[in-house]
């Protein structure tokens, strides 16, 4: 299955790929209406600077998710390797964030989490990878 991997030697920590993420999941169809400061837009993946190095942390739809273990209401779901989130089912618990050993899971003024989903509504590349300007984003296949 193909998965998001970022090389970290090449992310310069200029956070683009959080805007394009936030833009895609934000239901606009243009980037400066979806910023306006009206709307609140969450990013699914966050940038972590070091003195050295910048890390992007998002999900890594892990083979044994334990979020998806944790999720009290069952509003995570894996298909085809993707997990996925009901915004309806979700009732704000944050056991899942809890349970995520990785700290992917994201929560926002909506009571409800956010985790990456791969962009699976678009057709290509997530959008964090297309809006990589170092390439240091990947969405590929590792054995």
């Amino acid at each position: 299955m193909k998965r998001v991997y970022v090389n970290e030697d090449w992310c310069l920590g200029c956070h683009l790929c959080e805007y394009h993420c936030s833009f895609a999941n934000s239901g606009k169809s243009d980037m400066v209406k979806a910023f306006n400061g009206n709307t609140k837009t969450t990013p699914r993946i966050v940038i972590e600077e070091g003195d050295d190095i910048n890390f992007a942390v998002q999900c890594r739809h892990c083979d044994e998710p334990l979020c998806v273990k944790g999720c009290i209401a069952g509003a995570l779901t894996v298909t085809d390797g993707v997990i996925t989130i009901d915004d309806t089912r979700c009732v704000g618990c944050y056991t899942c964030v809890l349970s995520c050993p990785f700290g992917c899971i994201v929560t926002d003024n909506e009571k409800v989490i956010k985790k990456c989903d791969l962009c699976i509504s678009r057709t290509g590349e997530p959008a964090c990878v297309k809006g990589c300007p170092n390439a240091a984003i990947v969405f590929e296949e590792r054995g």
